[in-house]
This record gives structure tokens, sequence and C-alpha cells, in this order.
């Protein structure tokens, strides 16, 4: 598959966001100078989930001083998983990050994760050292265990906002609201591999967390009921000969 539009570059980053005004200037400057360094041609595709803070102006802003920075807009706030197929939709290089708006992690490591997207389908972060509260992290460690149990895939934190997959692959996953907690899973669904790799993790500056108890609990229950309905009913197949 050709990449025409964007064939100068060779990854596209989105960062999805909702009411992160108080984030945005230091998370241009991080993102930029990451751009000025990195070694791999890197654009970067914010998406806008209905925000109704002064994010959208800033977002404006950013994207006039920097050419290799855009934006999309959403008419109202959706959900993540919404936000990131929106962007995918508009992805046209050959390799697609994901990183969140809050800095929590930095996009200076996808250098490690692109130093390993070559041999695998997806290369995925691991937050070492975890600066969430305590409630968040055990949570977070719940959630994890109870999708482990049921999908199999053996990934240890999906909740990782840093993440590197070839976009041909991210364009067959089949997208339904929380797809983004099983991206390790759905890969593996389609005969696809993934590698897990340590990223360094921060606190929070600005800005709240827009996941709570009953979000990270009771929504990825619910996803699993969906992801194990489609499990079971997913059509993949190979070719073996032509005439």
């Amino acid at each position: 598959m050709g990449y025409p539009a964007d064939s100068e570059y060779l990854l596209t980053i989105i960062v999805p966001l909702f009411n992160e005004e108080g984030n945005l200037p230091r998370l241009a400057k991080e993102l930029t100078d990451y751009l000025a360094q990195t070694i791999y041609r890197t654009k970067v595709l914010f998406v806008d989930d209905g925000s109704t803070d002064n994010s959208a102006l800033l977002l404006g802003q950013m994207c006039v001083e920097n050419k290799e920075f855009s934006f999309i807009r959403l008419k109202k706030n959706s959900g993540l998983s919404t936000a990131l197929k929106a962007g995918i939709d508009q992805v046209q290089t050959k390799y697609t990050g994901y990183i969140d708006a809050d800095l929590q992690t930095s996009p200076f490591d996808f250098e490690a994760l692109m130093e390993e997207i070559g041999s695998f389908d997806l290369v995925t972060g691991v937050r070492a050292g975890r600066k969430d509260g305590i409630i968040k992290k055990i949570s977070s460690r719940i959630a994890n265990s109870i999708r482990r149990a049921v999908t199999h895939d053996g990934a240890t934190d999906t909740g990782c906002p840093l993440k590197v997959l070839h976009t041909d692959t991210l364009r067959r996953i089949p997208f339904f609201d929380g797809m983004h907690r099983f991206l390790p899973a759905l890969v593996l669904l389609q005969g696809g591999s993934f590698k897990e790799i340590p990223v360094r993790h921060f606190d929070r500056m600005a800005g709240k967390s827009n996941y709570h108890l009953r979000n990270r609990l009771f929504g990825p229950a619910i996803d699993l009921i969906a992801f194990t309905w489609m499990r079971k009913r997913y059509i993949r197949y190979e070719i073996t000969d032509r005439g």
C-alpha cells in the first residue's frame, strides 16, 4: 500500500485530547524538540475530542507555528477510542504513533519504540515507576489482570499511552468503543505480534484525568464482553493459491 500524500514522512503521532489547555504550551515545546532531533521523519496530528476550554484556539496557533503539526476537531466529546479512530482515518504514513496530551509519557521514548517496529506489528510502552495515585494504580492493576485472564494476550500495561503500530495493521483492526484497551489482543487476533518496552512515566503537571474508578473498572468489564463476542465471530482467512 502506498502513502502518496505523506511520502516524505515515516510516522504520524496522534495526540487525542479533551480540555488540555493547561498542558498544550508545554506539549507543543516537547513535541517540537522531539521532531527536531528524531532520525525518523515525523508529523503530529492532534485530535480535539470536543474540548470546551481554549484547547481549539491554542491548537490553531500551534499548527500555524509548526508546519509538522495539524489538528482535527470532533463536533462533540466522544471518548478516546473514537478520537483515535478519527485520527487513524487521517493518517497516510507507514507508521502510526499514539501519545496522551498530559505528557505523563515522553515523546522522546518513541525512539526506542521505532527501533523495534520493523520486527513487530505493535510496539507498546510499559510505564516504569508509575507516578499515578494509589487508587489509579490499583484499579489499573485489577483491570489489567481481568483483561489478561480473558484475552490471554500476555500484555502487562495496555493503558500505557505510548504506542507505535503499522498503519496497515491499524486499518484492519475492528474498532469499537473501548478498543484502545485491547490493541495487543486485537493485533494477535490478526495473527500479528507485539513487543513491550519500558518507558518513563511522569507526574501530571496540569489539567485533570478524565478517568476514574468507574470507567477504569466497570467500563473495561463491559468492553471485555464486547471483545469476547467479537473474537468468536471474527473473520480471518489466508489465500493460498489463485487461478
